[in-house]
């Protein structure tokens, strides 16, 4: 009975302090969600997602705790190549028509110096979640010229494509592959603070 006690208060206080969080959106003409990944052994390819939407809710002005939700529309997948970005929809990759969307949910979003964090959370994609570290770079807060406040991060991290069941690729005649498993993440976020 006092267990229960005491993990109804917890959830109570929690709620409440969530209830009073800074509700913060993604300010999507100012942020970029890029990848790279190895062609060839030889030389990287670069994309971008161009459709996505992201919500941060925070207790403190340096974002410490803070809970961070994104999501990306795959479909919007752009390498600058039209066929490579039909094969990278289609079922050798993303399988859009079964997993039209890339999820994350943090879980840990912890300063470890000035301006810089680890925010780690659930990754869902191709319908395989995992968890995964971004690093975080805070670059700092403002009021633009219409008096709105945003806020800058930087976020990278690498993830291996495999573990998310993106399996496809070609053996070159030299012996290496034709796509790399290692996919380098490069986020550039700016977010809006909500008013209430």
């Amino acid at each position: 009975m006092k267990k229960t006690a005491l993990t109804l208060l917890a959830f109570v206080f929690t709620a409440g302090l969530w209830a009073q969080a800074t509700h913060w959106e993604f300010d999507k003409s100012h942020t970029s969600i890029e990848f790279e990944i190895e062609h060839m052994v030889i030389s990287e390819v670069t994309g971008k997602f161009s459709d996505f939407n992201g919500t941060v809710k925070s207790n403190a002005d340096n974002f410490e705790n803070a809970k961070v939700d994104f999501s990306i529309e795959v479909n919007s997948i752009n390498t600058e190549n039209s066929d490579r970005d039909d094969h990278l929809r289609g079922a050798d990759f993303f399988d859009t028509e079964k997993y039209p969307q890339i999820t994350f949910a943090s879980t840990k979003f912890v300063k470890v110096s000035d301006k810089k964090y680890v925010l780690t959370g659930d990754l869902t994609m191709h319908g395989v979640t995992k968890q995964v570290d971004l690093n975080v770079t805070f670059g700092g807060m403002v009021v633009d010229p219409w008096g709105n406040t945003k806020a800058g991060f930087k976020l990278t991290g690498e993830l291996d494509r495999k573990d998310f069941g993106l399996t496809w690729s070609k053996t070159l005649e030299t012996g290496g592959l034709l796509v790399g498993d290692e996919v380098t993440i490069t986020a550039r976020v700016q977010l809006l603070q909500m008013k209430e």
